[in-house]
């Protein structure tokens, strides 16, 4: 569905993050962008995000929001966006109620009664493929979706939930994400509740999952957005970065949301970026390039990483302190200590140590 330019890696999951020469904002017609962690959290606007992605969009990379939140309906999702200074419209957003909504409906006989767990967003999507939302299980519902439905859900909600999937109704869910993040921290996500459900179940069902980073959200990204060279942007490995692989596009991480750099380090093929940014900057430059030294050794602009005695060791300029490096040396350090982790784990030596590496970085 998708056509490579081949400016950043020819295939996932490889050993090192890949290098651009142009702007990804250039090198990329379109940027799938989630949004929780990347664009906002807890309902502000995560630093840098709007100046960055209004010069992306003024330089004519178009701009996609691919969440898997189903609590708000596109026309939402896009109002809360344009207060924030992003200016956007509900055809900008893919939302993995969207997805979901259309699984079920290729299962199911149009005007079918469906028992929605969650938000408006998953009734105006089914609503949109002709399926009637039911609040209870004595409705006669022929199939169960969950979403995320917010801090306030009622626990009735599950119970309905619960009652019908135990009578054997085909149960859905838009995603599995089992945490959120949030202006507080990181807190439950749709994933936690999928769980209520299936505890109280008993464990003999199993959801059809429609979002990230299974196939039906990127296909449904592909179809509503047109795009012809993604690149997809987010802060988890296991969803926006694993559904990149999935869909054979290249992926940004950024690291405002839910990742922190050790678990990059950790990362297994599947859930390695292209490129890594600290933040929607990264949209605006190319990415240097990570090269294999004949030592063993990974370098990336001033900074060297290998691996000793089954830990990181990580060098650069003498008596530069993190926090006076800059965003752009010290993610060129994040960048090799993948480079090293990475090409470690997959001859076998596991993922190493790095703990002192991480220090090195003010990590």
């Amino acid at each position: 569905m998708t056509v490579r330019n081949g400016q950043g890696r020819q295939d996932a999951g490889t050993s090192r993050p890949g290098g651009s020469a142009v702007p990804l904002s250039e090198a990329y017609d379109t940027a799938l962008l989630d949004l929780d962690g990347v664009v906002y959290a807890g309902g502000e606007a995560v630093p840098y995000a709007v100046d960055a992605l209004g010069v992306a969009r003024a330089g004519g990379m178009h701009l996609a929001y691919v969440t898997n939140n189903a609590l708000r309906t596109p026309e939402e999702v896009a109002a809360h966006l344009t207060e924030l200074g992003v200016p956007a419209e509900a055809g900008d957003v893919v939302t993995s109620a969207q997805a979901v909504a259309r699984l079920i409906a290729e299962d199911v006989p149009a005007g079918s009664p469906v028992l929605v767990v969650g938000g408006e967003g998953l009734r105006v999507a089914l609503r949109e493929r002709g399926l009637v939302p039911v609040e209870s299980a004595e409705e006669g519902p022929v199939a169960v979706v969950q979403g995320y439905g917010g801090p306030d859900m009622p626990w009735g909600r599950f119970a309905e939930a619960a009652y019908a999937v135990g009578r054997g109704v085909p149960w859905y869910a838009s995603n599995t994400d089992l945490t959120i993040p949030g202006a507080r921290g990181i807190g439950p996500g749709n994933g936690a509740a999928v769980e209520v459900v299936r505890i109280a179940t008993g464990g003999r069902a199993e959801p059809k999952v429609a979002g990230k980073p299974l196939p039906p959200m990127h296909r449904e990204t592909v179809l509503r957005t047109g795009a012809r060279r993604p690149l997809v942007v987010g802060d988890r490995l296991d969803t926006d970065i694993e559904g990149a692989f999935n869909g054979g596009v290249d992926s940004l991480l950024v690291l405002t949301g839910v990742t922190d750099v050790a678990q990059l380090l950790a990362a297994v093929p599947e859930h390695r970026p292209t490129y890594v940014a600290a933040d929607l900057r990264g949209l605006l430059t190319g990415q240097p390039e990570v090269v294999a030294a004949e030592d063993g050794g990974f370098v990336c602009g001033d900074w060297r990483a290998s691996v000793s005695g089954g830990a990181l060791v990580l060098e650069g300029p003498e008596g530069l302190a993190a926090p006076a490096a800059g965003a752009v040396d010290v993610m060129d350090g994040v960048r090799a200590l993948c480079g090293a982790a990475w090409s470690a784990a997959d001859v076998g030596g596991g993922v190493p140590e790095a703990e002192k590496a991480l220090t090195r970085l003010g990590m």
